[in-house]
């Protein structure tokens, strides 16, 4: 992410450029083309994967504009959600078989609805692992857990993911996390994830405060990666210790806040939860706009969108 002798703020302002690479100059962004379904715009797909999909015409249509991007729909045949899922499906298992793109190997038989906006009824679902192709918006939510020590000052408990994980193994994470699934609300989510990640009880993780949103659109070899993350904060009883639940988590740590401002721009901590907890800093008053000059650009950098 950076180099040794960055210094913290640069590091920060590298961390949210990498995180937000899709709107950056140069990106892939130009070359896309949108993909529409019913009449509305959930993502982007790029030229390698267009010329996949131009074998399904069943499925998908490409209406060329030559003075516009050209765009890619679901045939219109497709008119209700499980239509359209069981279409996308079938592609989807198809091109997991071709061992085409390197995403599908991290299939998951978990699956994400697709939807214009979160308030929107979903248009249909398709799996975690392809979403990347689609660049369509994937929705999680993430946990800080935090515990006021004897002396007034917050200590932050952050979980150090699993050496197993399919994605961004043994790298450090918020107290618990995970992705919206279909047919799953957030809040029961943020439960389900507190029980499961960290062997939190109902009864505690009910406390969780809804206090925001980060937004960002990152892209790598696996695709593009637009996402939200509904953000809780939990304050935990000073005796509370989380728990390894279901694997997913190696251990974890109780951090005074300077620490965990320190481990945030480092190459240690998953890019996406570093900006979490960038979230966290800045509206508990932890970074001040009078003496970090980078302010603006970290607020804006966790709240951009598509």
């Amino acid at each position: 992410m950076a180099t040794s002798c960055s210094t913290w703020s640069e590091r920060i302002v590298q961390l949210v450029r990498m995180m937000n690479s899709f709107h950056a100059e140069g990106s892939s962004k130009a070359h896309c083309s949108q993909f529409c379904v019913a009449g509305h715009q959930v993502g982007y797909v790029l030229p390698q994967v267009l010329k996949q999909l131009c074998r399904f015409p069943d499925v998908f249509r490409i209406i060329e504009k030559p003075d516009d991007i050209s765009r890619l729909e679901l045939v219109p045949e497709l008119t209700t959600y499980e239509q359209r899922s069981a279409a996308m499906q079938y592609v989807l298992e198809k091109l997991k078989a071709e061992d085409y793109f390197p995403c599908l190997k991290q299939w998951r038989n978990e699956m994400y609805d697709v939807m214009p906006q979160f308030s929107d009824p979903p248009l249909f679902c398709m799996e975690r692992a392809a979403t990347s192709l689609f660049g369509v918006k994937r929705y999680g939510v993430h946990i800080n857990g935090f515990v006021r020590q004897d002396n007034k000052e917050i200590a932050m408990w952050i979980a150090r993911r699993s050496y197993c994980k399919q994605t961004y193994a043994g790298l450090l994470d918020n107290l618990a996390a995970g992705g919206l699934a279909s047919g799953m609300g957030i809040r029961e989510t943020l439960i389900k994830e507190c029980q499961e990640e960290s062997c939190i009880p109902e009864s505690l993780a009910a406390r969780a405060v809804p206090v925001s949103t980060i937004s960002y659109t990152y892209e790598d070899e696996r695709g593009i990666f637009p996402e939200c993350q509904f953000v809780y904060d939990l304050e935990v009883p000073i005796d509370f210790v989380p728990r390894v639940g279901d694997g997913e988590v190696h251990e974890f740590y109780l951090w005074p806040l300077d620490k965990v401002k320190e481990a945030i721009a480092s190459p240690d901590f998953k890019p996406n939860c570093s900006l979490v907890v960038l979230d966290f800093l800045i509206r508990h008053g932890y970074l001040d706009a009078d003496t970090e000059k980078h302010y603006q650009t970290f607020v804006e950098g966790i709240h951009k969108t598509l």
